[in-house]
């Protein structure tokens, strides 16, 4: 098994879009063999479940996470634990334990909120600014 988790100075990065690093944990017969922090090279939204096609993880551990997101997630047959916060290994180490607490009903939708894109504030859901970084 492998299991991503956004990551960002040892917390769950909150926003799974924005993600720029993944703690990545090889675990055969729920012991944690291997763990690494991989750069996702600036792969941004669309790009990062290709990111964790190649890398073979098959679950994903995170904050929020958007619907279309969710759906290539699970299209991709990538299994979904979100929101959750706190630091990552004491996530990873729940999770095998059985005892991790998330939401199933997870769902991430900055576009309703305040926020800069490329310069512009953006305040509305339906818009294509083509950047979203805050």
């Amino acid at each position: 098994m492998k299991i991503a988790v956004t990551y960002e100075d040892g917390i769950i990065f909150q926003h799974f879009g924005h993600t720029q690093y993944f703690k990545i944990f090889d675990v055969e017969n729920g012991v944690i063999q291997k763990e690494q922090v991989v750069d996702t090279q600036g792969s941004g939204h669309g790009a990062l479940v290709g990111f964790l096609i190649e890398h073979n993880v098959d679950t994903l551990l995170c904050g929020g996470i958007g619907g279309g997101a969710q759906n290539a997630i699970s299209s991709a047959g990538i299994q979904l634990y979100g929101g959750i916060s706190g630091e990552v290994d004491a996530a990873v180490k729940a999770f095998l334990a059985g005892t991790l607490s998330y939401n199933p009903e997870v769902h991430c939708d900055h576009h309703g909120q305040e926020h800069k894109c490329n310069g512009h504030s953006c305040n509305s859901k339906e818009h294509d600014c083509g950047d979203h970084r805050r």
